[in-house]
């Protein structure tokens, strides 16, 4: 890197990057300048642009900051910090551990989003979005607000009323959503953010299950549709979560993913081939076949009056075990998604390698994983799809005659089995669910 590559940002400029990094990183003026041995003048005076930041500072600085050097130097839009929208949340946590595990996700999850919107601009493809003005809950309950949306939302996308197994696909192709899969504290769910230049960014928990982690997307779809520009921190709690807000985004994801017309519909059916005597087994069956929760499904059927209430804390209080159920079924897990990022973020860095816009590096780098993981990410996409200018997708070609040759692909493995079954068949009878004799 050339001596003089910080002459090609007005230090004015420079010095708005270094306080906004510094603030996302949580850190005071005195605490970079007591970790770096600068004086504190000095970094008041980068950051105002009152004296231009020598090469050797700004490396400091940025390996401090966690961010490379071209975050500081390069071409950028200025875009809002997430940490700043996310800050109260942060602040309210009880611990300085729990505090800087928000943190560093809220971090990564901006990053990410900014990487993704580099990518658009480097291959001149930007993500088309198919927003609905924001909707107006004020003048009705959560729980009749949230009906309401999700219908609507429903009838907007065509989805009919059956299950909606695509919603990641959808909600990042269709809505123009960003869309991302990431470690997050256990105690997270997902989180939201909107702004300006990157639109709407929603993360999910990626350790946590599949269905878990569609519930949480469409819960904080729901956030979106109604508080667009009031970040979202959504932690795990127990059903009936009493801020108005919360309680609308669950609503929202259950209507969402299990609409009534459709759910009654299917439940009757399924009532009808069984004489009327619903057992676990086939509550099971229908959970799966919307890819939800069994306790999710249980929710939804005691809220649309199929079931009576309490049934799941009963069945579950009789030692009921939901994975041995579905495996004593048959029922074979919904294939994982493994991916971190959009299938779309994925293609275009394919493309702007394949275009030499990025260096193999950099690739590795945008993909988070290595150099040859990145060139087997590579292979699978090549002879696969691309991005024509209005963001529609075609065939193409990758040369791949730079890349190298490795090891086989790593085997991806479905999430282990637990828990064990005792055999129970529960049936519903009058109006309670008993055990057949």
């Amino acid at each position: 890197m050339q001596r003089n590559f910080v002459d090609a940002i007005p230090p004015l400029k420079l010095g708005r990057r270094l306080q906004e990094a510094r603030k996302a990183r949580g850190l005071t003026q005195k605490e970079v300048a007591d970790t770096l041995g600068f004086a504190r003048t000095t970094v008041t005076a980068l950051e105002k642009g009152e004296r231009r930041t020598r090469p050797d500072e700004l490396i400091q600085m940025a390996r401090l900051y966690g961010r490379p050097v071209g975050d500081f130097v390069g071409a950028k839009d200025p875009i809002s910090d997430f940490t700043v929208q996310f800050r109260a949340t942060v602040s309210n946590l009880d611990s300085q551990q729990a505090q800087d595990e928000l943190r560093l996700a809220v971090e990564t999850f901006q990053r990410l989003c900014e990487d993704y919107l580099k990518l658009e601009k480097l291959n001149e493809a930007p993500l088309s979005h198919s927003y609905p003005p924001q909707y107006s809950t004020d003048r009705t309950s959560p729980e009749v607000a949230a009906e309401d949306v999700a219908s609507s939302e429903r009838h907007r996308l065509a989805l009919g009323d059956g299950p909606f197994l695509n919603l990641r696909e959808t909600l990042e192709n269709v809505v123009g959503l960003r869309v991302f899969s990431i470690e997050l504290p256990s105690r997270v769910a997902g989180m939201f953010s909107y702004t300006e230049k990157l639109g709407g960014c929603i993360a999910v928990n990626s350790r946590h299950p599949q269905d878990r982690q569609r519930w949480s997307l469409a819960h904080e779809y729901g956030h979106f549709l109604t508080d667009r520009f009031r970040s979202e921190v959504s932690w795990l709690s127990g059903h009936g979560r009493s801020r108005s807000g919360e309680r609308f985004a669950d609503t929202f994801a259950r209507c969402l993913l299990m609409p009534a017309a459709g759910l009654r519909r299917r439940f009757n059916e399924l009532s009808r081939a069984a004489s009327g005597k619903i057992t676990a087994a086939e509550i099971c069956q229908l959970a799966h076949h919307y890819f939800v929760s069994v306790e999710a499904m249980m929710w939804r059927l005691e809220e649309l009056r199929l079931l009576p209430g309490g049934t799941w804390e009963r069945l579950r209080d009789r030692g009921f075990k939901v994975r041995e159920a579905q495996k004593q079924l048959g029922l074979s897990p919904h294939p994982r998604d493994e991916r971190a990022l959009p299938l779309r973020y994925q293609y275009l860095a394919a493309l702007a390698y394949e275009q030499e816009k990025l260096t193999e590096g950099e690739l590795a780098r945008l993909l988070r994983i290595d150099r040859v993981g990145a060139r087997w990410l590579i292979q699978e996409l090549a002879h696969s799809l691309l991005l024509q200018d209005e963001g529609q997708v075609a065939s193409f070609s990758i040369d791949l005659a730079r890349s190298v040759s490795g090891a086989d692909e790593p085997e991806r493995r479905l999430p282990e089995e637990a828990g064990s079954f005792e055999g129970d068949r529960l049936h519903l009878a009058g109006n309670d669910f008993q055990k057949e004799p």
